[in-house]
Formats: C-alpha cells, sequence, structure tokens
C-alpha cells in the first residue's frame, strides 16, 4: 500500500500543523540535507522542450529514500486558466525499491522553492533586513513572502507585477498574515525601499525584470522565476557584480542567469549549510542565489510530509503495489 497526499491531504496536514511550523521545519530539513549534499547522488533534471513550454523529470537519491518529481514549466498556461507549473512526485525506500508516498507537488514545489529562497536568504541577506521586495505576484509570490515572514522575521514587503490583477491577489492573500505591503508602480520603485529582493516571473525569453543601474551595495536577490535555456530575468551587466550561489553549477550553468555571462561562482548553497564557506561578508556585496530549483529540496519535502503525514494519519493508503503472498505469481494477481 502507497501513501496519497492529495491537494486537500497536504491542506489538511498544513492545518494541523500550521504553515509556520511547516515552513521552518522545512528550511531546518533542506538546511540538513544541503549540508550532506556529499551523500547524495545528483544529476541535472532531464528535460524536453517544445515551443510551449518544458517538461522535466527531477530525480536524486541517498541511502536511505529516492525521489523524483515530475514536473513542468508552460508560461502561456494563465492564458487558458491553467497553472504555469503542475507537478507530481514520489518517495521510495532504497532498500525495496517499493514507493511510500505518492504526492501532489504543485503546492509542495511552491513550499519547498520559497523555503530554499528563505534559507538562502539567511545566509546572504544583510544582518537585521526587515523589507522584501518582490517583482511577480503570480502563483510563487505569497510562499515566498511567507517563507521570509516567518524565517527572516520580514514585516515589510514591496511589490510590482505587470498584471495589476495578479497585484490585487496578492495583497488580499497576505491580508490575514497583517505584513505591511506597499504596491510600486514600477519595478525600480520596489528595488528603491528594499534590503533583499525575490524575483519570481515566467515570461519566457531574455527579460531584464531588474537592471544593474538599479541596485544599491549590500542587496541580497533570490532570483527564483521559472527557468529553462534561453530564459532570464537579469540585466547580464548585473550578474556580473554579484557575489553568485547556485544549486547544482552544471545544471545552473544550463538553465539560471549564468548561462548568458561567464562568471565565477562564489558558492553551491550545499557549502554554505555544511560551514564550508560563508555567506555575506561584507555589508556592501550584492549577492545573488540563481535558484533554478534542484531535486534535492523534492527530496526534503517529500521526506517531511511523509513524515508529519504518517504521524498524523493523512492521506489515503491505495494498493498501487500488488500484495503478494506468492512473489512469483504475479500472473495470479488477475487469475
Amino acid at each position: 500500500m502507497i501513501r496519497v497526499m492529495t491537494i486537500e491531504d497536504v491542506r489538511q496536514l498544513l492545518k494541523k500543523v500550521t504553515l509556520e511550523r511547516f515552513f521552518l521545519r522545512l528550511i531546518e530539513q533542506l538546511k540538513s540535507d544541503f549540508a550532506r549534499w556529499p551523500e547524495f547522488r545528483k544529476s541535472p533534471r532531464h528535460a524536453i522542450q517544445s515551443s510551449d513550454g518544458i517538461i522535466e523529470l527531477m530525480p536524486t537519491a541517498d541511502k536511505e529514500y529516492y525521489s523524483f518529481k515530475y514536473v513542468n514549466g508552460h508560461p502561456n498556461n494563465t492564458q487558458h486558466n491553467k497553472l504555469t507549473v503542475v507537478a507530481v512526485g514520489q518517495l521510495s525506500s532504497v532498500k525495496t525499491g517499493y514507493p511510500l508516498l505518492l504526492s501532489e507537488m504543485t503546492v509542495l514545489t511552491a513550499l519547498r522553492t520559497a523555503a530554499t529562497s528563505a534559507l538562502a536568504s539567511q545566509f546572504l541577506a544583510p544582518k537585521g533586513a526587515q523589507k522584501l521586495g518582490i517583482i511577480g505576484t503570480g502563483a510563487q509570490s505569497e510562499f515566498q513572502v511567507l517563507a521570509h515572514h516567518y524565517g527572516l522575521g520580514i514585516r515589510e514587503v514591496f511589490y510590482f507585477d505587470v498584471d495589476a490583477k495578479a497585484m490585487l491577489k496578492f495583497a488580499k492573500n497576505l491580508e490575514p498574515y497583517r505584513l505591511k505591503l506597499h504596491p510600486c508602480k514600477e519595478g525600480r520603485s520596489v528595488l528603491d525601499q528594499c534590503d533583499l529582493i525575490t524575483t519570481a516571473t515566467a515570461r519566457p525569453g531574455r527579460q531584464k525584470v531588474l537592471e544593474a543601474d538599479w541596485v544599491k551595495p549590500g542587496m541580497h536577490i533570490n532570483k527564483i522565476g521559472g527557468d529553462s535555456p534561453g530564459k532570464t530575468e537579469l540585466d547580464p551587466r548585473l550578474v556580473e557584480k554579484c557575489k553568485i550561489v547556485v544549486e547544482l553549477t552544471e545544471q545552473t550553468r544550463h538553465e539560471g542567469e549564468i548561462q548568458q555571462v561567464d562568471v565565477p561562482l562564489y558558492a553551491e548553497l550545499w557549502e554554505l549549510a555544511a560551514g564550508k564557506k560563508k555567506g555575506r561578508e561584507s555589508p556592501t556585496e550584492i549577492t545573488l542565489f540563481d535558484s533554478v530549483g534542484f531535486a534535492l529540496e523534492d527530496y526534503s519535502v517529500l521526506r517531511l510530509v511523509h513524515e508529519l503525514a504518517t504521524d498524523h494519519h493523512l492521506g489515503h493508503k491505495l494498493d498501487l503495489i500488488p500484495d503478494m503472498v506468492d512473489p512469483k505469481n504475479l500472473f495470479g494477481v488477475i487469475a
């Protein structure tokens, strides 16, 4: 029997645990897993691109668990009332190969992406940062804000999107959390006010969501918008100014901001988590977490959900694997 977590199951889990406690546990789980980076089997994700978008498989494993995620990125889906990103994930036992958990990953991907950004910000954001900027108030935006609220104590948010309806949605969703929300008329206005910023846009092609001249010394940038070869968010001149941290160098060179400029990298995120390298070293340096998402993050959230769902007796047990008395008599299942 496999535990299956539906959208409703995840909603009930967050209700029982609370979003704050889930984010805090997930940030710690990510930090712990990144710190033991050498224990994981790693590879860039397998991607198939089309004129409409990209479909990917993201696998990784340690000695105990294997996980993978199926995920897409289709920027034009919103024109047809469909999500840009949807995902399904699985956690399995390495010892037996048996699946343990099959879960929705659309919501969990947003949660783990935001928690990873908050983890990077803990290492790289200016000391005592209180003002978060966000450009792009689509599906990922509220998750990013709340991860930073719980993980760093952020209480003030400046935001902008080219879609006015998305900005209204963003403000309405965050109203219960008693944050100070400041809508801005353009991206540059966001930069003028904040200590750290997240860019979360999905528009394909080479974009300049942030211009090099807008960014002041001491800023930290989380770049998390949908990634693929040929898709970028930042002015190349800005990337050249930054102290850059990535997840997996090989993957980010292919999909991240650093695909457009040949610049040296400071570290991979695991090196900060493991204490191999320091995070922010100067109050004036501009830091960039060039995030494209990596399979270890899916592993972390699936493992946490599996643990919490088991503890709280949530999810559905489904017979997706034959329960055999005689493992050599598979035909007997259908005879």
